[in-house]
């Protein structure tokens, strides 16, 4: 749209009347299909690879920042391959990727520098990075000082805002706490109050917001984890599956936030 109204005037400055306004409509959407063109597998292949070592060199720094690998840490890792649908391959790679950030002394700029230039304009890739690391980060349902001081630097070269690292935080802790699997009885009337509250941190609404702000805020996450959008916007393949989890988990905060409001 914006590069039809842009074509729009150039045309009708190159020649005026209606031969202008169609020459300018012309170039206007073939600059709006550039910029949504579609990745190719190339491209897709290529931001996977470096976004899975990225993530997994970073994952490994973040488990030794506090002296030691946990235990916990070790299967949060490996659930986190199960659940991005890894093949043999893949896993190997992301273990040596885990290691040597364990093991390395490389700064964060350095792990991030590849990223940055690959990714770092597309949000849906940056959120979903501070996500994945944020499940090891809080395995043991505590952010230690230097894993939180390795989140900032990242959040930093990210450009995201200390104030929005924070609100996904409280979102992450949200889910960690949050059982959508029916382990909680679903009707309003025995809906625990700490429950409810990790439903609404969750979408990150308040408690105070009406129903159709609620409705507002799920309506725009469904939109933008919806499987189909990421794949356009270049998410690799391995992380959707992680996308439609992370969908679950909203729809069943929004159901159980509208059965203790009955709308």
């Amino acid at each position: 749209m914006i590069g039809k109204i842009i074509g729009m005037i150039i045309g009708l400055n190159i020649s005026s009347g209606f031969l202008g306004l169609i020459l300018g409509l012309y170039l206007g959407h073939q600059f709006d299909l550039s910029r949504r063109a579609p990745w190719t597998r190339s491209q897709r292949s290529s931001t996977n690879k470096i976004f899975i070592k990225t993530l997994f060199t970073l994952l490994g720094k973040i488990s030794k920042a506090d002296g030691r690998v946990s235990e916990d840490e070790v299967q949060q890792t490996e659930t986190l391959i199960s659940r991005m649908k890894m093949s043999a391959d893949g896993r190997k790679e992301a273990i040596r990727f885990f290691k040597n950030g364990a093991n390395s002394n490389q700064s964060v700029e350095q792990i991030m520098n590849d990223f940055v230039k690959t990714c770092g304009r597309y949000n849906n890739l940056k959120v979903q990075l501070l996500q994945c690391l944020l499940i090891l980060a809080l395995a043991d349902n505590d952010l230690h000082a230097k894993e939180r001081e390795i989140l900032n630097s990242v959040a930093g070269y990210l450009r995201i805002s200390s104030f929005d690292l924070e609100r996904l935080i409280q979102m992450m802790s949200a889910q960690t706490r949050f059982n959508y699997n029916n382990n909680f009885n679903r009707d309003s009337s025995s809906a625990s109050e700490s429950q409810l509250k990790d439903a609404y941190e969750i979408l990150g609404a308040s408690e105070s917001d009406n129903n159709k702000k609620i409705k507002q805020i799920y309506r725009k996450l469904i939109s933008e984890n919806h499987p189909d959008k990421l794949i356009g916007q270049g998410m690799p393949e391995n992380l959707i599956a992680m996308a439609t989890e992370r969908t679950q988990k909203i729809q069943s905060a929004y159901d159980l936030i509208k059965k203790h409001r009955d709308f």
